[in-house]
Formats: structure tokens, sequence, C-alpha cells
């Protein structure tokens, strides 16, 4: 009986090779999307999943109590590993992580930047990161150890075993090399090319050593008999402890969780990367369902010519379940041959989805677990999208079809419609997706963030080699050609993270807890910015007292409460000074929040650190690196120089957003494709049922634009309900997906407009092509059998 089934269901299929080829293609295209999409979900998941004592491992996080506000943090202070873990028996071990340094390590003549983190020694021993050579235990327990990874073993010592050997770290100390680093898991979120020892970062940063400074990261490992309620419980004032003035509360949260849920919201878990997760599975299960819903209304719209054979099938004999298995396994069938095609477009298309995601996913076809989900989706998808069509099929009457008088009921036709409103409805949700996230990504890219972003470069790490006289290196780099102005700045453009509350003021409420960004800098900051001054001047070598003066943005003035702020008095860190310059409002970070209250103080001339910044002329970016290149050889001969675009880092901060707006936009053509080819569907089945009614109006005098007009406005109108379905649910969802960033374009009615027009066009293209060919048949093929 089966390979009965199987000869007819493979007739139906060549005997119907347009529909057959139209069925195939779309849950082919449904079921690829899908395959691509679970590559990317299951990878995402995966993240940070790897490490033996995943359950175990814990990020120590904090939450920070300012007036009216709770802001949550991964930075604490640099001592608290080592004591959290002698004072809470729970914990068993403990390490802190810095966040990715970029020194220059030197072997003989070969001398660059590598990308890697400062640990503490039992980071090793917390984490799964495996060695070739070397003790992980005792690797980092010294502060002249170092772990590298093969490729740079290769790099710096060519062949040669790099175990014992040394490594000159930025042209100041020296470091022994006592492990080798396996090849790191691809769904390791930390990413390092060395391990240091944090002891001798410490050394460096005496401000880590104190209980109310904060900066590394902390990780534990929890005994085996604890639970994360029982440490939050006790480590929650921990802090509190130690420095009875801290306005901080302590709590963990599992690392491997860490990755996809990563924002908080006062002290409250908002989402993340999770979010995404969500989104795309959504994103596949609709399109595959559109698909299946495809295959549903062409498969219905070829029951007529099919009929005959079911109410033959009954008259002899055949029971209901017998032809719903029959209909559900040519649907299956249907769906293996799909899968065939998805898998070869999924082949295709994934270098590119990986590029595009930046991802390393594989699709691996000798893998048990990947062939079982294959085998799942091809059932899943043949079972959904045959069920409708199986079960009408079999509740046929046998004498109403063999009479020859077979009529579909309005309940199926309302079915059937509904199907494709709601295919449409996602599509035109689709779309407004479409437009909004990329207005939103194009408002970002083009907003005017405060100062210029155009033809500003920086060089990080000036305290290498240049800290004690990068006043003679700025004069050096404004001689040359290209160059407009040079300052300095303790931060990178768009990472302003340093802050601090110990700000007073005359009046100020002593009661009060309030958070300032704070960010040292050199002279002519403000012009080298592009920064526009509302009131008074910029740091100047011409008053010797500025070391002790004030900048400060809008955002500061009015938490301060100052409305004319300049001349004012104003106390940071104890150094009383005043108030020079009102800043307007800039970005130094992400348009998801709010521009922080800021002051900017001056650094002291004889000690500057952190990034030189550098404003080049229009048009001669490339004579002022060249000039910058050779100003930086001669103050630095022994170290490489690598140079950052301001406008380039602003871009990678919404490298998510990017890649979101590019997969809605072929998710949004994907899914409209696909709904109109059940259109299509739809179209060819009320031509076929209205083939004598077309006959006699013809006959009647009926012209073929008036024809194919009465086939279209039915079609024309689902089109309209899915718009008025699809406006409100696109306005909450996307309104809500705005909401993420403080800074956001306006939800406008032309966006709708737009959505709308398109999903009608895309309808009436699709629908014209069977309405012309239905309102040019030949009336007398139609009546002749009347």
């Amino acid at each position: 009986m089966l390979k009965n089934y199987l000869k007819i269901a493979w007739r139906n299929l060549l005997k119907n090779k347009t529909f057959s080829l139209i069925n195939i293609l779309g849950l082919a295209l449904g079921m690829a999307c899908s395959l691509l999409i679970l590559l990317w979900v299951q990878d995402e998941m995966r993240m940070d999943r790897f490490h033996k004592n995943d359950a175990r491992i814990f990020s120590v996080l904090e939450n920070q109590f300012y007036s009216g506000s709770i802001n949550t943090y991964q930075s604490t202070p640099g001592i608290l590993a080592e004591n959290i873990v002698k004072d809470i028996p729970e914990i068993k071990m403990a390490s802190q992580l810095l966040w990715e340094e970029e020194p220059v390590f030197m072997v003989g003549n070969v001398l660059d930047n590598e990308k890697g983190r400062y640990v503490q020694g039992n980071f090793l021993s917390i984490f799964s990161f495996e060695l070739s050579q070397g003790n992980a235990a005792s690797a980092l327990q010294g502060p002249d150890g170092i772990v590298i990874s093969q490729q740079l073993a290769d790099k710096y010592f060519k062949g040669k075993d790099p175990m014992g050997r040394t490594i000159r770290i930025d042209n100041k100390d020296d470091v022994i090399v006592r492990g080798i680093l396996k090849p790191l898991p691809k769904s390791s979120s930390l990413k390092f090319d060395f391990l240091m020892s944090f002891e001798r970062w410490a050394k460096n940063n005496k401000w880590s050593k104190e209980w109310g400074n904060n900066g590394p990261m902390c990780v534990v490992l929890l005994a085996e008999n604890t639970t994360p309620e029982k440490v939050n419980a006790k480590i929650r004032n921990y802090i509190k402890t130690k420095n009875k003035d801290s306005n901080v509360e302590l709590f963990i949260t599992n690392f491997g969780k860490s990755y996809l849920y990563s924002k908080w919201d006062q002290g409250k878990q908002n989402g993340g990367r999770i979010e995404y997760v969500r989104l795309f599975t959504i994103v596949a299960i609709f399109i595959l369902i559109i698909a299946c819903i495809n295959f549903m209304n062409l498969a219905t719209a070829r029951s007529v010519k099919r009929a005959k054979e079911v109410g033959l099938r009954k008259v002899v004999g055949a029971y209901k379940a017998s032809l719903v298995g029959q209909f559900l396994g040519e649907s299956v069938l249907i769906a293996g041959l799909a899968l065939l095609f998805a898998i070869v477009t999924v082949l295709l298309l994934l270098p590119s989805f990986n590029t595009l995601t930046e991802k390393q996913l594989s699709f691996n076809l000798l893998d048990p677990v990947l062939l079982l989900v294959l085998l799942g989706l091809t059932l899943i998808t043949g079972i959904i999208a045959g069920s409708y069509p199986a079960l009408f099929m079999s509740s046929l009457n046998p004498v109403v079809i063999l009479k020859g008088a077979l009529k579909f009921k309005p309940s199926a036709a309302y079915f059937r419609q509904g199907l494709v409103v709601f295919q449409f409805g996602l599509s035109i949700l689709l779309i407004l997706a479409m437009i909004v996230v990329y207005r939103q990504i194009d408002y970002i890219q083009k907003k005017n963030l405060g100062f210029s972003r155009e033809n500003l470069l920086y060089v990080a790490d000036v305290e290498k080699g240049m800290a004690n006289n990068f006043e003679s290196f700025r004069q050096a780099l404004l001689n040359g050609p290209g160059i407009k102005t040079v300052s300095c700045s303790q931060a990178n453009p768009f990472n302003f993270g340093s802050s601090t509350m110990g700000v007073s003021w005359p009046g100020k409420d002593t009661t009060k807890q309030l958070l300032f960004s704070v960010n040292p800098v050199g002279y002519d900051f403000v012009k080298t910015m592009g920064i526009r001054l509302l009131d008074g001047r910029d740091f100047s070598p011409a008053f010797g007292t500025d070391t002790s003066n004030y900048l400060i943005n809008e955002a500061a003035a009015r938490k301060i409460g100052y409305k004319e702020p300049v001349g004012k008095e104003l106390t940071m860190w104890g150094k009383k000074g005043r108030i020079i310059g009102l800043m307007k409002d800039f970005h130094t970070g992400s348009l998801h929040t709010a521009i922080e209250p800021l002051i900017i103080n001056l650094q002291s001339p004889q000690s500057m650190w952190g990034a030189a910044l550098v404003r080049t002329e229009a048009g001669r970016t490339q004579e002022a690196i060249d000039h910058l290149e050779k100003v930086y050889k001669t103050f630095n001969p022994s170290l490489p120089f690598k140079y950052h675009f301001a406008d380039e880092d602003f871009g990678r901060q919404y490298k998510s957003e990017k890649v979101v707006s590019r997969l809605s936009n072929y998710f949004a053509f994907l899914a409209i494709f696909i709904s109109c080819l059940g259109l299509f569907g739809l179209a060819a089945f009320t031509a076929e049922q209205r083939t004598k009614e077309i006959g006699v109006r013809k006959v009647l005098g009926a012209t073929t634009l008036g024809l194919v007009g009465m086939l279209s406005k039915d079609f024309v109108k689902l089109v309209l309900v899915s718009a008025l379905i699809a406006f409100p649910l696109a306005w909450y969802f996307l309104s809500g997906w705005l909401e993420k960033y403080a800074y956001r374009i306006d939800m406008e009615w032309w966006y709708f407009v737009v959505a709308g027009v398109a999903a009608m066009l895309i309808a009436l293209f699709t629908v014209s092509f069977q309405a012309i060919k239905a309102a040019l048949m030949n009336p007398v093929k139609s009546l002749k059998t009347e």
C-alpha cells in the first residue's frame, strides 16, 4: 500500500509540474531560512556553555545606588577576588579579569601590539581553557608568568620551544612563557591571545587596591554544596564591610548566561542578545508557517482535480484515516524534496551568512543531532502543510463528488482567505520593521553627536613613551602638514567610562548621592573634538590655575543646579576650583543611553596618559597620518605605530543593529516572495472555481479589464484587512524596540502608507497573472459542458 501511495504521489507531482515546483520552492525557501536561523540561534545559545564547571561559574556584579536610580556594573574593586574567597566559604575560587589590553610584545627584532587579558592565578582552574604545554594551575601564579597562544608562539619564536623564554612587555618589563594555549573554542565570548598575571598590572595601577575604585571584573567558582541564593545573601553588603561609605550591593549571575542576558535596568535583568535570539526564532517560525500556508492553499486549489479520485477510493472502501495518511504522506514527500533543495541553498548561502553575522557556523551533514533536526523539520513541515488539505479532501462526500455537484462551503473559503490575511499581515509587519530599523540606523549614523567625528583620529596608550614629553610631541605634530589641532584624553572618544561621586559645590544637598562622568584631558581638547562651547573658554597654557579648574556639559549643569555655571565654584576629589567653560551636550557613548553629566579636568602636562587626539584637515588625512607616524617613531622608535578613526569606532558600536537591519531586509523580501506564492495559489483556485462564470460574463459582453478588476478586488480586500491587523501590531512592537534608544526616530504615518502600498502593489502584480489568464480564456471552452 505504501508503495502504491508513493507512486500516486510521484505521478501527481509530475502531472502538475508548475504547482509542484511552486510548492517545493516555497517550502525549500522557508526551510532554508529556518535552518540558517537555527544554526545562528544554536551558536548563540552555546556561547560560554562549554566550561566543565559552567553551573558553578558566576560573575560578580555591582548595583550602585544613587538618588533615584540603580546602576548595574561588571566593574568591581581590584582586590575583591583575593578577599572574597577568604571571607565567603561558599566561594571556592575567585579571579579578577581585566578588559582587553593591547601591550607591545618584543622578542628580538619582532615587536607588535597583541590582544589579551590580565587575570589572577586561579583563572585557568575556574575556566576550561586548555594548555597544550604548561601547568594550568601554576602557570599564572607568579607575577612574571605569561600564557600565549600557539599563533603568538609561532610569531615570536619561529618554531622554537617557547617554554621558559622571555618576552619584553611595553619595552619595560620581562615575562616568562609558562604555558601555551590550545585554540579557544569558537563558543567562547572571551577572546585573547595571551594571559598575564593580574598582580603585575595591579602593581602599576595603585588605585585598583582601593575599595572605593572599580575597574576589573570578578569571576567566582562556587563550592559544590551551595546555591547562588545563599552566596547572594552573604555578599550583598560585602563592600560596605570594607568601605562604610559605599553605596554598592554585590550579587552574582551565572557567567554562561551573561552573554545572552547582559542588560540591566534599575537593578533588574532587562534583556540583551537574548532579544535577538527570540526575534529570529519567531521570524524563522513565521516564515516556515508562511511556506506551509502556501502548500495548503495550493493543495486546496488543486483539490477539484483530485475530488473524483477521493470519491472512487471511498466507494471501494477506503477509510478516512487511510486517505488522511495518503495525503499527509504526499505532503511529507514534498517536504522531503524541499529539504534537499533547502540543504543545497544553505550550503550556498552559509559563507555569505557567516560574513554578515560575523560567525563561523558550519553545516555538518554527518552530525547525528543535525540529521535528527532535519528529519524532524521535514516531518513537522510536511504534517503542518498537509494537515488541512488532508482533512479537507478526506471529508468530501463521495456521492456529491461522483454526481459532479461538488461545491465548497463558505467556511472553507474564509479559512483560505484567513491564511492569506495572516501571510500578508506578517509580510507587512516585516516591511515596516525593515523601514523602521533602516531609518533608526540611518538616524544614528547621521545624528549630530555634539562633536565632529569626521577627520578625527587617535593614538591609544600615550603613556608608552610620550607621557613625560607629550607637549613636545604635540608641537612636533602641529608643525607638520594636514594637522589642525592635537590634544590628549584619558578616554577614547566613545569610551568615557570613568565616573565619580566625589563632586561638591556650595549649596549641595549632602543627603543625595550623585554620579558624574569624568575625563582628564589636555590643552585644546574642546577645539580638537569640535565641541561647541556655550559659555567660557577651553583649557589654556596661558592660565596656570587651569590645573584645578573644570569644564562641564549641560547635563552636569542641570544636575548641579547652576543656570550660569561659568565662574562658579566646583570641587572634585578634594581639589577646589572653578568652572571655566560650559560645553553643549555631546555623546560619548551609545545612543541607547542618555547623555550623562560630564566634568572635564586638565591632566598634568608632565604626566599625560590615555589617547592622543588628532584633528586632520579635510582632504589631507593621508598626509597627516604619514607625518603622525614619522613623529611617533621619533618619540617611540621601539613601539609599533597604530591609529584609530573615531567614525569607525562609532560604527562598531552599532554592529548588531546593522546586522539586524540587513537580516530584516532579507527576511522581509523572503516573506513577501513566499506570500506571493500563496496568493498565486489562491488566485489559481479562485479562477478555477469561477471559470464558467467568467465564460458567461464574456458572452454577455464583459471586457477583459472589467474581469481582471472583478477577480482582483477580492484580493485587494484581503491585503487591506492584513494591513489593518498588521499596523497596530507593528506600531506596538516597533515602538517597544525604539524605546531601547534614548535618542530615536518617531513612528511616522508614511511608514505605514509605504508598507501598505508596497504590499498592495505586490499583491496586484501577483494576482494579475492569473486574472488576465482567466479573463483571456476562450468562453467556448468553459461553457461547452453546459
